[in-house]
């Protein structure tokens, strides 16, 4: 009997066990994430749902109406993308599990074969010898029986090494089916999931043609409409510049005694660090609301139903539930509360060299000079009863005199 040739053989199968246990991690958690990204956008589809609910107590068709349907296929089409990318990922792994589980099988199968082989060849000396002790006592030195007594442990050992390794292949083998069978439940899940999703898709679709279609009947409207919006807009965009600018020339003539252009703000330790840390989260501030979505775009972009007529936004637009709190998205300091007649009541706050605008509220819990913390509500947004419960903030992001993309701020 050879036995470093079975060791060897256990070596070999215990090896080849690591390499395929190392093998899914990545797709797994490609399949986790893809798997969070659904959820996320299923509730975001949730929400639009609701906003929609809140718009059918007046059955005509408005520019809230079509923004919420845009918003829904926007949300529908990524979502069925996902979908497909996850069934794709959920194929790559289970093609994993089933690599790995024939590497098993067969490792497996090398392990039993070598078992019985060995289990043969143990009759096999101990047929010859009679007993393990009469082997060990027919040494004809004191050497030897040591050498034989010590073989006859190792081998032992080996035995229960085999019979241990032989059984976790087999458990391991047994999990592997359970993963492909909840993998294969999964995959059914979801593409059913997905045509149904494909079928709403083509609904939104649907209203959305129709829409379009009534909304352009009502063109001189509209473009009345969005005139006099843009007009409160710059109204309210040139008084946020205004009041910004004072602030500034207050603070360098507070430090230089001059109101010179050219001299530039010097920030207080207090004031560096947070306009610091206010840089350092780019991109992961909270929002300014619980719940919602950027239903209008920051810059100047196409309307939604006009031909030819842009819009021009120094911030964004976030669509939310009736009844919602506007929230700080940062710790500072309220340096401004004010209003504009037909734009409702605005908010100001500082962070440094950067300030946050708040606008479209109706009522207002801060006042100048209070010290704010992230997701601090500081206003109820208001909401328009004549325009299906629209509720929507209007949210700027400035560093000293020029605005920023509040998107490339907030969390995604």
């Amino acid at each position: 009997m050879n036995y470093f040739k079975h060791h060897t053989l256990f070596s070999f199968c215990a090896c080849m066990m690591l390499l395929c246990l190392t093998f899914t991690p990545a797709v797994a958690q490609s399949v986790k994430d893809l798997e969070n990204q659904r959820k996320k956008t299923l509730q975001q589809l949730a929400n639009t749902g609701k906003l929609l609910n809140e718009t059918k107590k007046n059955e005509k068709v408005t520019l809230n109406k079509l923004n919420i349907i845009n918003r829904n296929i926007a949300d529908r089409k990524q979502l069925i993308t996902n979908i497909g990318t996850e069934i794709t990922a959920i194929n790559l792994q289970m093609d994993s599990l089933n690599m790995q589980k024939n590497e098993l099988e067969q490792q497996l199968a090398m392990l039993k074969a070598d078992y019985a082989r060995l289990i043969s060849e143990t009759h096999y000396t101990q047929n010859r010898h009679l007993a393990p002790l009469l082997f060990v006592l027919s040494a004809d030195s004191f050497d030897k029986m040591y050498r034989r007594i010590r073989y006859l442990q190792e081998f032992a050992d080996y035995r229960k090494q085999q019979v241990h390794q032989i059984e976790n292949i087999q458990a391991d083998i047994e999990l592997k089916n359970q993963i492909l069978e909840e993998n294969r439940l999964n995959k059914q899940e979801i593409i059913q999931l997905k045509e149904r999703e494909n079928e709403k898709l083509a609904g939104d679709q649907r209203k959305q043609s129709k829409m379009l279609s009534e909304l352009k009947k009502k063109e001189s409207q509209l473009k009345a409409k969005q005139k006099q919006q843009q007009k409160k807009a710059d109204e309210l965009n040139k008084q946020i510049e205004k009041l910004i600018a004072a602030e500034i020339e207050k603070s360098k003539k507070t430090q230089t005694g001059t109101t010179t252009s050219t001299s530039k703000v010097q920030l207080t330790k207090e004031e560096a660090l947070i306009a610091g840390n206010f840089e350092k989260n780019k991109g992961r501030l909270p929002w300014p609301v619980e719940k919602g979505y950027i239903s209008g775009k920051y810059g100047v972009q196409p309307h939604p139903v006009l031909e030819h007529v842009t819009i021009n936004n120094k911030g964004i637009h976030i669509k939310t539930n009736a009844n919602t709190d506007a929230r700080a998205v940062f710790e500072g300091e309220v340096t401004q509360c004010f209003s504009i007649p037909g734009s409702n009541n605005a908010v100001i706050i500082r962070h440094g060299n950067y300030r946050t605008v708040y606008a479209n509220l109706t009522s207002i819990y801060v006042k100048v000079g209070d010290k704010v913390t992230p997701k601090q509500k500081i206003g109820r947004i208001y909401t328009d009863p004549e325009d299906d419960n629209n509720t929507e903030l209007q949210f700027q992001v400035w560093k000293d005199k020029s605005t920023e993309n509040p998107s490339l701020w907030l969390a995604r």
